[in-house]
């Protein structure tokens, strides 16, 4: 389980510095600009993820001390404090809290990460259940900035080897069933995997057994992850194949809508 977590942690910190690197470039100027996420600027994005970090580096805290999981009503105070501050602000506390979080994580020994659990979400996470909730927040509102400055951004490659397993999760609670089920194979490369994606009364996107489905989606993993937080628009779809099936791309775009 430590090995887990330490690779989640590893990738956490390459996702924070490839958006540092990116954020460093920026004129005060383009942090108003529109991030991809569209109710957000850029310097909108940085604040999000600054004050996740925050709230997040509150879990650790309370784990530490045994006290219960910070709720709600902390995490307004601290939306609200973010929200007030100017772009410059927002861009520059951002990285700066995101860099806390990522320190903090490193910071922990291997008991630590072992005794590790955090009420979240309904659930219990341990070490590698509640970092792999940030990287999926992270790895994909860092594409969000990156590509508004690079249209051939991509999520970073040690987010998607580690995120396109748990992609399903997240598949079942923001997937939409449209009013024709679909049933599809999806086989993706870099990493290879083979998923069955089923819509009826809900969307299931799990380890495919047998053919999967009468039509087949070979796509990349990057773009499945993107497909299902609702970023695979067609200005930023790469090559991919569909066969065997009526269903279009379109309409699978329309099952993930994003959030």
């Amino acid at each position: 389980m430590e090995h887990a977590a330490r690779t989640w942690i590893a990738a956490l910190r390459r996702s924070h510095d490839d958006l540092v690197a990116r954020v460093d470039t920026l004129t005060d100027a383009q942090l108003t600009h529109p991030s991809y996420a569209s109710e957000w600027s850029i310097a909108q994005v940085l604040s999000h993820l600054g004050s996740g970090a925050e709230i997040m580096t509150g879990y650790l805290e309370a784990a530490s001390d045994g006290r219960p999981t910070p709720g709600r009503d902390t995490a307004a105070v601290i939306w609200d404090r973010w929200n007030a501050l100017t772009p410059e602000e927002q861009a520059r506390d951002g990285c700066r809290s995101d860099r806390a979080l990522v320190s903090r994580l490193e910071s922990l020994d291997d008991a630590q990460l072992a005794s590790l659990r955090v009420a979240a979400l309904g659930t219990e996470l341990d070490a590698a259940g509640l970092v792999g909730l940030r990287l999926g927040e992270h790895a994909i509102h860092t594409w969000d900035v990156a590509v508004m400055l690079d249209p051939s951004a991509r999520v970073i490659p040690e987010a998607t080897d580690l995120l396109v397993d748990r992609i399903g999760a997240l598949a079942g609670r923001v997937g939409k069933p449209p009013a024709q089920p679909i049933r599809l194979l999806v086989r993706t490369e870099a990493p290879e995997r083979r998923l069955q994606l089923v819509t009826d009364d809900a969307v299931r996107l799990t380890p495919a057994d047998g053919d999967g489905g009468a039509g087949e989606l070979r796509i990349p993993a990057e773009a499945l992850l993107r497909l299902v937080f609702g970023r695979l628009d067609p200005a930023h779809t790469p090559p991919l194949v569909l066969t065997g099936t009526d269903v279009s791309l379109d309409q699978l775009r329309a099952v993930f809508p994003g959030f």
